[in-house]
């Protein structure tokens, strides 16, 4: 197994700015600008245009949607809320049931729960 050196290159601000300021200004791709000065990785120049330069070059993610969708969205959101809140009542009652049977066997020593288990695995 051979162990290989790796390069690291560390670029000065200078030279960042530059660069930021040919793709801004001269209308230089990023992939043009990497390959002329041999940049490599790749959200080098991106970040470099976030750090030095305007963001309007970036690639933006827009999601368009009309009223319907948005309505849709937020009667689902609704429900989602309604149903995680039935659940959430529907598991504290089983707890305090299985609570009230827990003490109930303790005090009465009827073995409700032991009979409770084995009705239950036979079905």
């Amino acid at each position: 197994m051979s162990t290989g050196q790796r390069t690291i290159i560390r670029y000065s601000i200078s030279f960042k700015q530059k660069v930021v300021r040919e793709i801004e200004e001269e209308g230089l791709t990023v992939l043009a600008a990497s390959r002329r000065y041999g940049i490599r990785g790749g959200q080098t120049l991106n970040n470099w245009i976030k750090k030095f330069g305007k963001y309007h070059l970036l690639n933006t993610i827009m999601r368009i949607e009309n009223m319907d969708e948005k309505d849709r969205i937020k009667q689902l959101e609704q429900e989602n809320k309604k149903l995680k809140m039935a659940l959430s009542d529907t598991m504290m009652a089983k707890r305090c049931l299985e609570e009230v049977i827990e003490q109930a066997d303790k005090l009465y020593k009827l073995g409700l729960k032991k009979k409770l288990d084995e009705g239950v695995s036979k079905d």
